[in-house]
């Protein structure tokens, strides 16, 4: 019945894709979401299979060159799976409303549909199959559809660039894949990817060789540093909805690559989580560091998803030296947290690019300086914005803080127990945490009071008619809802967690997982504690303030007698303390105009932030 399932559910895209241009422009969008919702219900029956009776697998008889596709659907696939399903209904109900507001042909409209379809059915496949030459196909399937996505505004130049850029990068990615792949055929004689009985055949050395080689490939597409270059390029580029999938599913597709690739080869896990840690500390500092001096909001964002990938890498680091030293706290600590992570980010990530682009409809600009004041526009935007910016930065009640706690844990248990050279990295690594964090909060606050808060610094609402509504914004309440659901009640999901990382150890329950499952619960409970308390005085609050009366009038400028917006702080005078510390790293260039006449019509001070690498 489940190998049912999935070939209905890849029949029902291929019969979608045909069907798609045959509908109307108002139209199209609505059909894409139902036939996701579909295929999301038949995955779902398999997901709810492999929770509650194990691993499917299945296989399909080929040729002599590709021999036998096996078909695995295991918790890890299944865990994925449900992310992506999730995500792409949420993405699409969005860009219902949002893509209203774009004048695209028929032909434009089809090709960015079907894409759609294509990305997400591909990526489902990725995550069943157990034959590296079909699994290679699926991953080209999703570079290319995703490419599409990309330059769905190609009237623009730049966009045509980033698309380019990114489907470079992407085939950079799929090189090194081809290369470990093949590696493994040949010392194989199988495409199987799953045959252990094969693989461990294989001296560790050769494996390892091979697992940093498919780590590459997988990083590029994750975004790891230094091959996160087409990320900043690509999701600014991309209309809103496109980024919140890139940035919530499409990197993501690489960590399940990593992942997987654990699974499979077994490689030296001390040397891999040194390795991966090394380079997720690094990644997670770069990200942030480059966000906060970023004027474009997407481009702000897009760094913070390289900031996650790194915090999520070092989850995956601590896990692989918890295996090497058979450590179960590491392990679980390690891999529930990044896997935790993962979806976690998907959800805030995606709430931070949908809320921007409902910035973008209404002022068609993402220059954060040339904004202000859209709380008083946007003020269920600017809440859900909010909600997200406290999740990302890992602070209580919500998913963000549950996530980056277990990792703490991981970092910070029996640390006396372990030899001198990891206990070193370990120590880095919570500094290097630490300050990921500060710089976090940093970011947010500015990202958030500069473009909500304040007045207006520019005359710059576009579009009179692209407010918002409890409809349009209804997907986004879901995914705060999510958000606010695991920072209370993470037990549910860990639950969940907890299997997969079993895939890794062979043990399905231990004590410090029941552990782990009962501090979140307490921190839970308190979370919620704050969160009524909170209620109670805000509630209170509003109740002996309503017999007052409120005056409203110019706040004081010093005697200034111009313009008062011009009063507040910009984005870039908000960081430059920080700026002018982290200046040596980023690549700061500046532009100045310094008056020469007594009374200068104009004069202007901009700086603008680089990447290096």
């Amino acid at each position: 019945m489940n190998k049912l399932n999935i070939e209905i559910f890849n029949l029902v895209a291929i019969i979608s894709i045909l069907i798609v241009p045959l509908f109307k422009n108002n139209y199209k969008n609505l059909f894409v979401i139902l036939i996701t919702v579909v295929q999301s219900f038949l995955l779902s029956l398999v997901i709810s299979y492999v929770f509650r009776y194990g691993k499917i697998e299945y296989t399909y008889i080929s040729n002599d060159i590709i021999k036998d596709i096996p078909i695995s659907i295991d918790y890890l696939s299944s865990f994925f799976a449900g992310i992506i399903s999730l995500s792409f209904i949420l993405g699409l109900w969005y860009s219902n409303s949002y893509t209203k507001h774009y004048s695209k042909t028929n032909s434009e409209l089809n090709i960015h549909y079907i894409s759609i379809v294509v990305a997400y059915t591909s990526l489902i496949d990725i995550c069943f199959s157990n034959n590296s030459l079909i699994f290679l196909v699926f991953w080209e399937l999703m570079a290319l559809s995703t490419f599409l996505l990309v330059i769905f505004d190609n009237e623009k130049v730049k966009t045509l660039k980033a698309g380019i850029y990114y489907l470079i990068m992407s085939h950079i990615g799929v090189l090194f894949l081809i290369i470990g792949f093949l590696w493994l055929n040949i010392k194989t004689g199988d495409f199987c990817m799953n045959n252990q009985n094969i693989i461990s055949n294989i001296p560790i050395e050769i494996r390892t060789i091979i697992f940093f080689i498919l780590f590459i490939g997988f990083g590029i597409k994750a975004g790891f540093v230094p091959f996160h270059t087409w990320l900043p390029i690509a999701h600014p580029a991309a209309p809103a909805h496109i980024s919140g999938l890139m940035s919530g599913i499409i990197i993501k597709i690489g960590i399940y690559g990593i992942f997987r690739s654990l699974l499979w080869l077994q490689p030296n896990f001390l040397v891999a989580g040194i390795v991966i840690l090394i380079v997720s500390i690094i990644t997670a500092l770069y990200g942030v560091m480059l966000a906060i001096v970023q004027h474009n909001l997407k481009k702000l964002l897009a760094y913070h998803s390289i900031e996650n990938i790194g915090i999520i890498g070092i989850g995956i680091g601590i896990g692989c030296i918890g295996l090497e030293y058979h450590n179960n706290i590491l392990i679980i600590a390690g891999f529930v947290g990044s896997l935790l992570h993962t979806f976690n980010h998907s959800l805030f990530k995606s709430l931070l690019f949908y809320s921007s682009g409902n910035v973008y409809n209404l002022s068609k600009t993402m220059n954060i300086d040339s904004l202000g004041g859209y709380f008083k526009m946007l003020p269920q935007t600017a809440l859900l914005f909010l909600i997200a910016s406290i999740a990302i930065c890992g602070l209580p009640p919500f998913n963000g803080f549950i996530s980056e706690f277990l990792i703490y844990s991981g970092l910070l248990s029996n640390m006396q127990d372990q030899a001198f050279e990891i206990i070193l990295l370990f120590f880095f690594t919570i500094i290097g945490l630490v300050l990921v964090g500060g710089l976090a909060l940093l970011c947010f606050t500015k990202a958030f009071g500069i473009v909500f808060l304040g007045t207006e610094r520019e005359k710059n609402v576009n579009n009179k008619n692209a407010g918002e509504s409890a409809y349009s914004n209804f997907p986004l309440f879901i995914i705060a809802v999510f958000i606010l659901f695991i920072g209370v009640f993470p037990s549910y999901i860990l639950k969940l967690l907890n299997n997969v990382v079993s895939l890794y150890t062979n043990i399905p329950s231990t004590s410090y997982q029941d552990e782990v499952i009962r501090i979140t619960t307490q921190i839970g409970f308190y979370s919620l504690l704050l969160i009524i308390i909170s209620t109670v005085l805000y509630l209170l609050k509003k109740q002996f303030n309503k017999a007052k009366v409120i005056s409203i009038d110019q706040t004081w400028g010093c005697g200034y007698t111009g313009d008062m917006s011009k009063m507040q702080y910009t984005a870039s005078s908000y960081a430059k303390t920080y700026q002018s510390l982290a200046g040596p790293i980023l690549k700061i260039s500046k532009k100045k105009k310094h008056p020469k006449e007594l009374f200068p019509i104009k004069i202007y001070y901009q700086t603008h932030a680089g990447d290096k690498i």
